[in-house]
C-alpha cells in the first residue's frame, strides 16, 4: 500500500514539474528565449558578473550545455566575457547593456506570467507549500541517500 501511495505522490510531483515547464517554456519562447537562456539572463541580471563555475552552480544548466548557451547569448550581444580580476586564468561573465535591457523587460513579464497559475493562492498556501517543499528537498538531500556503489559518479 505504501508503495502505491508513494508512486501516486511522485507522479503528482512530476506532473507539477512538467506543467510548470510547459507554462514557463511557452512564454519564454514567445519572448525569444530558451529556458536555459532565460536562466542565465535572470541569474546574471542583478550581478556584476560570475565565473563559469559560479554560474553553473546558480542555474539549472548542466556544465556541458552551459558553454553553448553562453556562446549563443554572446552571439546575440547579450552576454560578454571578461578577465577575472581575482584570477587572471579564468573568465567572468556579465550581461551587456542589451542584456540588461532584455532582463528588465523579460524578467518581470515572465514572473507575472507564471504567477498567474497561483492567483488564487493565499499567503498561508505559500507558507504551507514552502514548508512541504523544504521538507521534501531535505529528505532527498539526506546523506544516507548519497550514491555509493558501481553506478555512482564517485566510483570512476
Amino acid at each position: 500500500m505504501l508503495n502505491k501511495r508513494f508512486l501516486r505522490s511522485v507522479r503528482l510531483l512530476a506532473q507539477c514539474y512538467q506543467s510548470f515547464e510547459r507554462l514557463s517554456g511557452r512564454h519564454l519562447r514567445e519572448l525569444g528565449l530558451t529556458p536555459a537562456q532565460f536562466d542565465i539572463v535572470a541569474t546574471l541580471g542583478n550581478l556584476e558578473g560570475l565565473n563559469f563555475r559560479e554560474l553553473g552552480e546558480r542555474t539549472l544548466i548542466t556544465k556541458g550545455t552551459l558553454t553553448g548557451v553562453i556562446t549563443r547569448l554572446q552571439g546575440r550581444g547579450l552576454v560578454e566575457r571578461f578577465p577575472n580580476p581575482q584570477d587572471g586564468r579564468s573568465e567572468m561573465l556579465r550581461l551587456t547593456g542589451a542584456g540588461h535591457e532584455l532582463f528588465a523587460q523579460v524578467f518581470p513579464a515572465h514572473v507575472a506570467h507564471c504567477q498567474q497559475a497561483f492567483r488564487d493562492w493565499s499567503g498561508a498556501d505559500f507558507d504551507d507549500l514552502d514548508i512541504r517543499l523544504a521538507r521534501l528537498r531535505d529528505a532527498m538531500s539526506h546523506p544516507a541517500l548519497t550514491p555509493a556503489g558501481p553506478f555512482s559518479s564517485d566510483s570512476e
